[in-house]
């Protein structure tokens, strides 16, 4: 009964989170080209606090692991302030290459496919995969604390090892590098592209240092639980001896 509960939930917040993505990435209403108008404005102020909600499903116990937190800031606010603000990809083609309509990366594939087979391309293929990568990051992320709150409101000391964490060892942390992922697939820029392996690194020194406290706090029991289960990427298949 409680795996269908969160079979149910987790089906009802990816609705609404994709019902939210939709409006919160410009789709749901008409925007302009990218300025200073108020409605740009709005949509950047909106979007960096939405996405910058999800930075409080992680505890950071150390100053060190803040930086994970703020490297994810610095990349949800150079995105958004490019996508509706300032296009500095743009600015930085039109003073090397001399182009002038390269908002993001992806534009330069309308000059191989054409505008209009780019545009099925990035409505039907690129956008629909890059909302399901950035909605299964933050259901991994939301999902991924709510174990950890529930297992620590029962009993304090305890090692999670079920749900998620009986796949992978930081359900979290993967969250984040998916959500940011979509992110860039949907909207690359020359600062996000730059930022994502950074963040990648920095998540994964996060997941070692982690790893290491909890192997000396739990011992065998821990070592025993990374062995069997990997850090990031799940395994398709049990090996059996």
């Amino acid at each position: 009964m409680g795996k269908l509960k969160t079979l149910v939930a987790a089906i009802v917040l990816a609705v609404s989170l994709s019902v939210s993505y939709f409006f919160l990435s410009g789709r749901g209403i008409l925007l302009s080209e990218p300025d200073f108008g108020w409605v740009n404005v709005l949509f950047v102020v909106v979007n960096i606090i939405f996405f910058s909600i999800f930075i409080f499903f992680i505890q950071y116990r150390k100053k060190i692991s803040r930086l994970p937190g703020s490297v994810y800031l610095a990349f949800i606010v150079a995105l958004y302030v490019e996508m509706y603000g300032l296009p500095l990809t743009m600015y930085v083609f039109m003073g090397v290459f001399g182009y002038n309509e390269v908002f993001q990366l992806e534009f330069l594939l309308i000059g191989l496919l054409g505008e209009d087979l780019f545009y099925l391309i990035f409505k039907y293929i690129i956008f629909p995969i890059s909302t399901i990568i950035i909605v299964v990051g933050i259901l991994l992320i939301v999902f991924g604390w709510r174990q950890i709150f529930k297992a620590r409101s029962k009993s304090q000391g305890q090692l999670v090892t079920t749900g998620l964490y009986s796949h992978i060892r930081h359900p979290q942390y993967l969250g984040f590098l998916l959500l940011t992922l979509g992110m860039l697939l949907e909207w690359p820029t020359i600062f996000t592209l730059l930022l994502w392996p950074v963040l990648t690194v920095v998540y994964y020194r996060l997941a070692k240092d982690e790893d290491k406290e909890i192997e000396a706090q739990f011992g065998e029991e821990f070592r025993e639980y990374k062995r069997t289960v990997p850090a990031f990427l799940p395994r398709l298949r049990t090996t059996t001896t």
